[in-house]
């Protein structure tokens, strides 16, 4: 079996350009444009940012990320803004040439208007258990980057730790296979037997699975997003048990279709990082549980 660490989807969390309506992938804002400079502030115009850490806007993205909610949700509002106005339009257009060009694609000008931002998933940190060379419990099955667990990831992501991932645990994973190659090609593999259909029918309606899937972006963002306590917790579990019930109902009598897989997959996902959160009574990195908001001493090396 695979086993799997604690992932967290929410807390690696990017400022993402906010558009009022849009839906799907958001357009990221990268950080390096606060770390050239640029200043968060407000429905009011206010830098909040000292109010949170005396790094200011230079403060790890978890702690960046939970300031921005809170603002939003002392304003009431959906966004906050990046005030890069006082950045030379030069400079700008130099280092970040795409974001230019997207915010003026809007109407919004970088050089006289502050930039729309609201907190968005960027990458998950944990993961499946790998060894030091990216093997997993299945045999000739690796993994590595933001899918793995394989220990560069501290309870928190920096701005490297996936360029890390990439270099260091895809090289050994390469290192590791090339080894094996020649013995599996001259290996006999047992026939696979062509995919069973029997019994099972074409859904008669898409709605099904696409209504679960905004249930299920929704209940893992309002909670079991940026903050978390356990009441949203326990919430969280209980209906993603009743989106697993009537999703495995709809995959036993209807023929398998990639959207049907990928909610599976993301519904199984879900519940492990709900159990895995539930598991930790602490406030550690990325993870933040208003109930628990100090960090125990000794870190739990919780895996499922």
């Amino acid at each position: 079996m695979l086993y799997y660490r604690v992932c967290i989807d929410s807390g690696s969390i990017q400022t993402a350009l906010y558009e009022p309506g849009v839906r799907g992938q958001s357009f990221l804002i990268t950080e390096a444009l606060r770390g050239d400079g640029g200043i968060l502030r407000n429905q009011n115009g206010e830098a909040f940012m000292e109010k949170y850490d005396p790094r200011k806007d230079l403060a790890p993205r978890d702690i960046v990320a939970r300031a921005i909610d809170n603002e939003m949700k002392i304003t009431g509002t959906e966004n906050v803004y990046l005030d890069c106005r006082h950045i030379s339009k030069e400079k700008f257009i130099e280092h970040f040439p795409t974001i230019y060009e997207k915010c003026l694609s809007i109407g919004v000008d970088v050089t006289k208007s502050m930039i729309p931002v609201a907190p968005a998933a960027h990458y998950s940190c944990g993961g499946i258990k790998t060894d030091e060379q990216a093997r997993t419990s299945i045999i000739n099955l690796y993994a590595a980057g933001e899918c793995a667990c394989t220990g560069l990831h501290g309870a928190n992501r920096l701005a490297s730790n996936s360029l890390l991932e990439a270099m260091v645990f895809a090289h050994r994973a390469y290192m590791d296979a090339i080894k094996k190659i020649d013995g599996l090609q001259n290996a006999s593999l047992a026939e696979v037997p062509d995919w069973n259909a029997a019994g099972t029918n074409k859904p008669k309606e898409m709605i099904l699975i696409t209504q679960s899937l905004k249930e299920l972006k929704l209940l893992m963002s309002d909670y079991v997003g940026i903050v978390r306590n356990t009441e949203r917790l326990h919430r969280a579990n209980r209906r993603l048990d009743l989106l697993h019930e009537e999703t495995e109902a709809l995959y036993e009598k209807t023929e398998v279709s990639p959207q049907l897989c990928e909610l599976r997959n993301m519904i199984t996902v879900a519940y492990l990082i709900v159990k895995c959160a539930e598991f930790r009574h602490e406030s550690r990195g990325l993870h933040f549980n208003t109930d628990y908001p100090a960090k125990n001493e000794r870190a739990q090396n919780i895996v499922l």
